[in-house]
C-alpha cells in the first residue's frame, strides 16, 4: 500500500516589492501562475495550477518607492529612495517631469488637488515646493525640523503646509513666502503621519507616542487628544466630509495590526475597529464611492496585504474578494 503523503508543494511566485510602485512605463498585461499539489478527499493527490492577472509597469525610479500621491485624476506624484520626485502619467504609462534637490530618501508627498503644485519632504530635514508647469527647481524650500520630516499636509485653500517631524515639533508655514508661522513642541511626540481636515482649520497627527492629535492652526494649539492607545499610531486620514477620520496602528502576530475610526464631532469613544491583518498597518484611506457601493476604508499591511473594509460595520466579508496579496522581497 502506498504511503501518501499530503504535503504542500507551491512554487514561489516572481519576486515582487511589497513597497507598492504605480510609477511605472507602459502597461503590459501579464499572466503568471504557480502550481501546488493538494490531497483530496478520496486520498488522491491532483496538482492545481493558480493563475493571476495584473498589470506591469517598467520603473521610474531607480531604488525602492517611498510614498505616492494623486495629483488629479490623471497624474500621480511619486518620491523613493533614490532622492528624486516623479511626476506621472499613470493611464499612459509616462514620466510626465523629474524633480531633484533633496539630498536624501523622499519620506511624504503633498499635493494642491486638481493643480500643478505639490510638496515633498525628506531625510534631509528639508521640504520642497514643486511646480509641474515650471522649471524642475524647487518653487520654495522649507527649512526648520532638525529630523527627518514624517509629516506634511497642506490647508484646503493652498495658503498654509504643516510639518511635523520626528524631532517633536510641527511646523506651520506660509506657503506664498517660505516662512514659518507657528511652531509647536510635544514631548515625545514622535509625528508619523498628518492630515488637513477638509473645510476646518484642523490638522489630524498621528504619532509613535500612540497618540491621536487634533490640532487647531490658528495658533497651533492641540485642540483634541483621543484616547492613548496601545500600539503606535502609524498613519491617518479625514473623510471627504470632515466629520470621521481614520487612524492605524503597529503590531505583530495579530496583537495590534489594525485600523479605527473616530467621529471628528463626538471624538470620545471610537465608532469601528477593523482587525484582521498580521503585521503593522502602515496605512489607511476612505475610499472614494466611486470605487466601492458602500461607505468603504482601505488599509495596507507589512504582512503584504491590502484590505477593503464595511466603514460602518468592520466587516470585511461582503469584500473578500477584493483582498489583494503583494508578495514582499525575500
Amino acid at each position: 500500500m502506498l504511503l501518501l503523503r499530503c504535503r504542500l508543494k507551491r512554487a514561489l511566485p516572481q519576486k515582487v516589492s511589497c513597497r507598492f510602485c504605480p510609477v511605472m512605463g507602459k502597461l503590459q498585461s501579464k499572466f503568471k501562475h504557480s502550481t501546488y499539489k493538494c490531497s483530496r478527499p478520496d486520498g488522491f493527490i491532483e496538482e492545481r495550477i493558480q493563475t493571476k492577472a495584473f498589470q506591469e509597469y517598467s520603473p521610474a525610479h531607480v531604488d525602492t518607492v517611498s510614498v505616492v500621491a494623486a495629483l488629479n485624476s490623471d497624474l500621480c506624484v511619486s518620491g523613493g529612495k533614490d532622492k528624486t520626485v516623479v511626476a506621472y502619467n499613470w493611464r499612459t504609462g509616462n514620466v510626465v517631469k523629474r524633480f531633484k534637490g533633496h539630498e536624501r530618501e523622499i519620506t511624504k508627498i503633498a499635493c494642491i488637488y486638481k493643480s500643478s503644485q505639490f510638496f515633498s519632504a525628506s531625510r534631509d530635514k528639508m521640504v520642497m515646493m514643486w511646480d509641474l508647469q515650471s522649471s524642475s527647481q524647487p518653487r520654495q524650500q522649507f527649512s526648520g525640523h532638525t529630523m527627518v520630516v514624517t509629516g506634511l499636509t497642506v490647508s484646503p485653500d493652498s495658503s498654509q503646509l504643516c510639518t511635523g517631524s520626528r524631532d517633536n515639533t510641527l511646523l506651520l508655514w506660509d506657503v506664498g513666502t517660505g516662512r514659518c508661522a507657528e511652531s509647536a513642541s510635544v514631548s515625545r511626540n514622535l509625528v508619523t503621519h498628518l492630515c488637513w481636515v477638509p473645510q476646518e482649520p484642523y490638522v489630524l497627527q498621528t504619532s509613535e507616542d500612540k497618540t491621536i492629535r487634533l490640532w487647531d492652526s490658528r495658533g497651533l494649539q492641540v485642540a483634541h487628544t483621543f484616547p492613548t492607545q496601545q500600539h503606535i499610531q502609524t498613519h491617518c486620514a479625514v473623510s471627504e466630509d470632515g466629520h470621521k477620520c481614520v487612524s492605524c496602528s503597529s503590531g505583530f502576530g495579530g496583537e495590534g495590526c489594525g485600523a479605527t475610526l473616530w467621529d471628528l464631532r463626538q471624538t470620545r469613544n471610537r465608532i469601528c475597529e477593523y482587525r484582521g491583518h498580521f503585521q503593522t498597518v502602515a496605512s489607511c484611506i476612505f475610499l472614494p464611492r466611486a470605487l466601492a457601493s458602500m461607505p468603504a476604508i482601505a488599509t495596507s499591511s507589512h504582512d503584504c496585504k491590502v484590505k477593503i473594509w464595511n466603514q460602518d460595520t468592520g466587516d470585511r466579508s461582503s469584500t473578500s474578494k477584493m483582498q489583494i496579496p503583494i508578495h514582499s522581497e525575500t
